[in-house]
């Protein structure tokens, strides 16, 4: 299918920018930024965190394009499982957060946050565990740790009988180096990688140095469905597909992606809206029994002015696709 590259002028004529508040702290924020667009075949997305330069944004705007202009692919699938998330939250609050995913196959704790203990990590998964006592439970440690320190700290978790732990260390040799001694030390924690496949250039380079069990996707920083469906073929390990923060145009990415896939072994982490207060529809994206419809999101003119960000905010995000366009249209050789 050819890739479809609209004009600048046609994005920002229908480009809104809006800002969402946070139930809880995420990633260091309290508010999520995101610029939404409508084009032909329907709403697309475009919101790389702040940090990310012009080139890895440009795959988040490309796969915005794809919604807008292409659509999705047919699903294989009427619905997708997913998975809660808590945050690095104190032991009070797992409950509550849980509280509001309902009924879900499966959880992802966040761990190996900066300023926190192993002991902290393991009192939020003993609580986690001990609310769910039969559900799933993975950790993403985003890189956080050491390879010795991943090492101890699933040892100690591993009594929890976690599905995987995401990302434990940083880089493709350190998972490398964790997956072969959890392996000699008959630690039974399988390894996924999620910002060694979304944000290394040769995103295929973790199965080919054999340092993953399964790989974490995700719509927007790969580029679009169809692409990341190619990477999952090519790759030929087990996949999760995730998402970053998004509105629900954002999510109906990752729903599409996951509906797409041959396989589906293990439930989705397209649940974080309901980490989030506001949307950009009066239906969102959210779980219903543990799973998410296939289905479009029905954007709202009047959420779209409630959560408008101010004009400064909204100017730097029109500079940033401004930008960020031009990667698209005259990529780097």
């Amino acid at each position: 299918m050819e890739k479809t590259i609209p004009s600048l002028s046609e994005l920002q004529e229908n480009a809104h920018v809006v800002r969402l508040p946070m139930r809880v702290k995420f990633r260091g924020i309290l508010h999520r930024e995101a610029l939404v667009f409508r084009g032909p075949a329907g709403w697309g997305e475009f919101s790389p965190f702040p940090e990310y330069g012009e080139q890895e944004a440009a795959a988040w705007l490309a796969a915005g394009i794809e919604a807008a202009w292409d659509g999705y692919p047919e699903p294989v699938r009427s619905s997708v499982p997913v998975n809660g998330t808590v945050p690095a939250v104190n032991v009070e609050q797992v409950e509550k957060v849980l509280s509001r995913f309902g009924e879900v196959p499966a959880v992802k704790v966040k761990v190996a946050e900066r300023g926190q203990s192993v002991a902290e990590d393991l009192a939020r998964v003993a609580e986690v565990r001990r609310l769910l006592p039969h559900a799933g439970i993975r950790v993403d440690a985003n890189g956080g740790w050491d390879e010795a320190s991943a090492v101890a700290a699933l040892e100690a978790l591993a009594d929890a009988g976690l599905e995987y732990a995401e990302q434990p260390v940083a880089g493709i040799p350190g998972l490398r180096a964790v997956r072969r001694e959890l392996r000699r030390r008959g630690i039974p924690v399988l390894v996924a990688a999620d910002e060694s496949v979304r944000r290394e250039t040769d995103p295929l380079l973790v199965a080919r140095e054999d340092a993953a069990d399964l790989i974490i996707v995700k719509a927007a920083p790969l580029g679009g469905v169809r692409r990341a469906l190619d990477l999952v073929a090519a790759a030929g390990l087990p996949a999760v597909v995730s998402s970053a923060l998004d509105t629900s145009v954002g999510i109906r990415a990752g729903v599409a992606l996951a509906a797409s896939l041959p396989d589906l072994p293990y439930a989705c982490g397209l649940g974080t809206l309901s980490l989030m207060e506001g949307d950009v529809t009066g239906e969102p994206l959210v779980p219903d029994r543990g799973a998410l419809a296939v289905r479009e999101v029905p954007v709202s003119e009047e959420l779209l002015e409630r959560y408008a960000a101010d004009p400064t905010r909204r100017q730097w995000w029109l500079d940033r696709l401004a930008r960020v366009h031009a990667q698209l249209a005259f990529p780097a050789a």
